[in-house]
């Protein structure tokens, strides 16, 4: 064994990767640490890195190095050997073709493990290599995927011989791991936070249930199940978000925690009765979720430059706008995280409370107990606030009750449901506030959508079709569009992004609400003397850097 680790060094030697003085220490070192192999010596001793220890090792054994994002990953082949192995030993199982199967691990020289995998499936093996990182992601994202289907072909076998009656409720309280409902939950929303989508839809019909999964906006089939297996699930979400087993006529609320190697996640659950039986959507509030510019609280150092003088104001109210899944809550979260590292006292009232944020007192809506936003938004006002964050301008009252405690001195942070930025000026006279209140409490407005960005890992470049460039403007000839691989779940893109539409309320936008002139002309003095950005020309932008396509877009600028 140790001339196959001897022979890795001399190649690193002849390479020039290390020196014959660093070869010597490196062996020295190895007989205090028997365990560790030459090459990882080096690597820990910064001697050289770990492409320079795979290049001496493809060179060596004739392997390929492979970029494992790349490849096309047969699930049947992945399903072949345990998980337990493949995450132990670094070894993802890619095709499978008769006898012969290809994997791909960072360490060829583990026998053992290679004679572990040849055991459990008979196969030839065929070796590629790859870097640490990017197989430990692949592998925990595979097995992920595989576990979510296995679990859901069980139940529906075990499910198949029984009666729906039979199922005891006991065996979901208990919380064992291995009875199939639970098995089956668990894998389905490991399978989600792995892929980073944001919901479980499950979902009732008349002969089956669909599981659907919205990945970066986009909804995706995933898998069916079996209808007599539909009701114990729902059971099993009810019991674990505390909410009544027993009633199935009316809409419910909860939320439970799971933990993942990662830590842990809040999910947040509806249930709807529905023709069919209760859909559930499980909403996954992932605090792990990559972000561009999330120093900036997403946005681009130019939004960012209009929007951070805003939040310096000794009082006003800011309205973030957008649909719903626009991404505001995300962005007000990350504001007042900021926010909260003054000396302030901030208040929220929120429904639901999505996230917990250390420092900051967060009041949960109950309507049913009476507390409503307005309600919980007066008593907020006599507890001595310096920052208050309304999750959701709904109604009149609230509007009307968040402009008031603006105007007696708070910062008051809130989301609105408009188009554009300017328009959330008409949105409150809409729900009843005075002309002059809506003036001399707004500070600024902000736009907000979230646009899919094209997969760095499939994207090419291809010239525009004359339609596009009617659309985008003569000067665009190329954009950057994803192909398809299994990195961005072959449908070309992966990740968002957030574009802004940002106006800050100065004197000369005051006298004209108060004159209320039409939202065009606000805009046209935004654009011309703030130099404010729309949503289509900061989407423009992010096209002609090829991070999204047209169709995106599309979605967002209402032309």
């Amino acid at each position: 064994m140790k001339t196959t680790n001897l022979r890795i060094g001399d190649i690193l030697v002849e390479k020039g990767y290390v020196t014959p003085d660093q070869m010597n220490q490196a062996l020295a070192w190895q007989k205090e640490h028997r365990d560790k192999r030459v090459g990882q010596i080096l690597m820990e001793l910064r001697f050289v890195s770990e492409s320079q220890v795979l290049d001496a090792l493809a060179s060596r054994l004739h392997l390929n190095i492979v970029d494992v994002a790349q490849l096309s990953v047969d699930l049947q082949a992945v399903g072949k050997v345990s998980r337990e192995v493949c995450e132990k030993n670094l070894i993802l199982p890619v095709s499978l073709q008769g006898h012969n199967m290809e994997i791909v691990t960072n360490d060829p020289l583990n026998y053992f493990a290679l004679e572990e995998v040849r055991q459990q499936t008979g196969c030839h093996l065929e070796i590629s290599l790859s870097e640490e990182e990017p197989l430990r992601k692949a592998i925990s994202y595979y097995f992920a995927e595989v576990n979510a289907r296995k679990a859901a072909t069980q139940a529906n076998v075990d499910f198949a011989v029984a009666a729906q009656d039979e199922i005891e409720i006991e065996d979901l309280e208990s919380g064992d791991d291995e009875a199939p409902i639970i098995r089956l939950l668990n894998s389905l929303i490991e399978r989600a936070i792995k892929t980073e989508a944001s919901d479980i839809h499950i979902e009732p019909f008349e002969t089956e249930t669909k599981v659907r999964m919205r990945i970066d906006g986009v909804i995706m089939e995933y898998v069916t199940i079996q209808r007599n297996i539909h009701a114990p699930l729902i059971a099993r979400i009810k019991i674990l978000s505390n909410l009544d087993i027993a009633e199935k006529r009316i809409p419910q609320d909860g939320h439970f925690r799971v933990t993942l190697e990662g830590g842990s996640v809040n999910i947040r659950v509806s249930i709807l009765p529905t023709v069919f039986g209760e859909k559930a959507v499980l909403r996954i509030m992932a605090a792990t979720t990559h972000m561009d510019h999330a120093d900036h609280f997403g946005m681009d150092d130019y939004s960012y430059n209009q929007f951070a003088p805003m939040l310096n104001h000794p009082n006003g109210i800011i309205y973030i706008t957008g649909p719903t899944g626009s991404g505001k809550s995300t962005t007000l979260y990350m504001v007042l995280d900021y926010l909260s590292g003054r000396n302030v006292n901030i208040s929220t009232i929120e429904d639901p409370v999505e996230k917990n944020l250390p420092g900051i007192n967060q009041t949960q809506v109950n309507p049913v107990a009476g507390l409503t936003f307005d309600v919980g938004l007066r008593a907020l006002m006599r507890q001595d606030p310096d920052i208050i964050m309304v999750g959701e301008t709904r109604d009149g009252e609230t509007a009307g009750t968040s402009v008031r405690a603006a105007i007696t001195g708070h910062v008051v942070l809130s989301t609105l449901h408009t188009n554009d930025a300017v328009s959330s000026i008409v949105r409150l006279e809409d729900m009843g506030v005075e002309t002059y209140l809506v003036a001399n409490s707004l500070v600024g407005l902000v736009a907000q959508r979230l646009m899919r960005k094209v997969c760095p890992n499939c994207s090419t470049e291809m010239p525009t079709t004359e339609q596009e460039r009617n659309f985008l403007g003569e000067d665009i000839k190329t954009i950057r569009r994803g192909a398809g691989c299994s990195r961005c779940n072959h449908t070309g893109y992966s990740g968002r992004i957030a574009v802004h539409e940002i106006v800050a309320i100065d004197n000369q936008i005051r006298r004209m609400i108060i004159n209320h002139s039409p939202v065009e002309e606000i805009s046209a003095y935004a654009r011309e003397h703030q130099h404010m950005r729309t949503l289509k020309e900061s989407g423009l932008i992010l096209v002609k850097e090829g991070k999204t396509t047209p169709e995106e877009l599309l979605k967002i600028s209402y032309e």
